[in-house]
């Protein structure tokens, strides 16, 4: 597949339930970072396939995002605007890592595309 998914991300209001139950059910390791707004990101790896993280973001639902790997981030948001993608957030840096673009989908289903910067992980 030549865009897999790269990365999950829960979004909900009680991150230490979250981790507690994913931590028990499948044994997945949580390591903390404190984000730029002061609140805690929570990643996890897995043996196979994409790893993730957990975070609280006031005013967003509980609910998975994945990320699709793309070579170019505003080449591939520009494309999706032209198959009818609606922008939430368009090429947004993080750090040492990369860069992501959060799309609505015609179909109004959420994904967020990245590119890493050359050497870093996800």
């Amino acid at each position: 597949m030549p865009n897999p998914f790269v990365h999950l991300e829960l979004t909900t209001p009680d991150t230490p339930s979250a981790k507690a139950f994913y931590s028990a059910m499948f044994g997945w390791i949580f390591h903390d970072m404190t984000m730029a707004d002061g609140n805690t990101y929570s990643s996890f790896r897995t043996d196979s396939g994409p790893g993730g993280g957990i975070f609280t973001m006031p005013g967003v639902h509980t609910d998975w995002l994945p990320y699709i790997g793309v070579d170019d981030i505003h080449a591939a948001t520009q494309k999706a605007v032209s198959l009818g993608a609606k922008v939430m957030k368009d090429s947004v840096e993080v750090p040492t890592m990369g860069w992501f673009s959060i799309l609505l989908d015609p179909t109004g289903a959420c994904i967020a595309i990245w590119q890493s910067k050359s050497g870093a992980a996800m």
